[in-house]
């Protein structure tokens, strides 16, 4: 698997492909605040790949448009790191650089990554746009199942997204990465049943990411602890955690 079968699991229509590069400088000027964040364009990125431009003429899929965001456009592009360049960083800049949502497919030595970021309104900067909330991102990972990538792959394409509006076909790509993560702990891969099971899925995850680290926390210090008294309380602790994550889990 690669950077290209990725893409062509969107199954996306040739009114919509642009295939053209991004000039390296553009990305230093419009996504490296810090001279540290230049130095790492400048020396960990191979190549940024404009794939396809998703709009309402190339897709036939509604632009959304609300107080927080404004959704014309969803650009799909991939992105060509070199072997030890700090990948995650790197991600979030060219998420931080596009004026649009980006899906965003990473091929670096070490594998592919897929990523999402909602965008909307600064409130300090008018007319431009910043993050809203974390880059959620999705490891290709060769050891999961082959019935669990496959499910995923298949999930990928466009016409198995919500069509409603642009927002709705975005926020639908990300509820598919969720998915596939929590697939990685429950071995099978299941797309969302509805808007409200998306829903309760990312709070399970969120819920379930809380407690594993606590959990790491509080083991690490019951193996420093040397009172007993203080032992029995961490392990009676660490139970009720792992109970909380049982039950997070079962929520995916």
């Amino acid at each position: 698997m690669n950077g290209a079968d990725l893409i062509a699991a969107l199954a996306l229509p040739g009114s919509a492909r642009v295939d053209q590069r991004v000039p390296k400088k553009l990305l230093v000027e419009n996504g490296a605040p810090t001279p540290a964040d230049k130095r790492q364009i400048n020396d960990g990125v191979e190549g940024l790949l404009w794939v396809a431009a998703l709009k309402p003429t190339t897709i036939g899929v509604p632009e959304y448009r609300d107080a927080v965001r404004e959704y014309l456009e969803i650009a799909v592009l991939s992105l060509t790191v070199r072997p030890g360049a700090k990948r995650g960083r790197l991600t979030e800049l060219v998420h931080r650089a596009v004026p649009y949502p980006v899906f965003l497919v990473t091929e670096q030595a070490s594998g592919l990554n897929i990523s999402l970021a909602h965008k909307r309104w600064s409130q300090g900067e008018s007319g431009k746009t910043v993050l809203d909330g974390e880059v959620i991102a999705a490891d290709w990972d060769d050891g999961l199942d082959a019935n669990v990538l496959h499910a995923f792959q298949n999930a990928l394409a466009l016409a198995n997204q919500p069509r409603t509006t642009l927002y709705a076909l975005y926020q639908g790509w990300i509820d598919t990465l969720l998915a596939l993560h929590a697939a990685q702990m429950t071995g099978t891969f299941a797309v969302a049943a509805s808007v409200e099971h998306a829903t309760e899925r990312r709070e399970a995850l969120q819920e379930c990411a809380r407690l594993e680290a606590q959990i790491t926390a509080l083991r690490a210090a019951a193996e420093k602890e040397t009172q007993i008294a203080r032992q029995v309380d961490l392990n009676l602790e660490l139970k009720r955690l792992r109970a909380g994550l049982a039950a997070a889990r079962a929520r995916l």
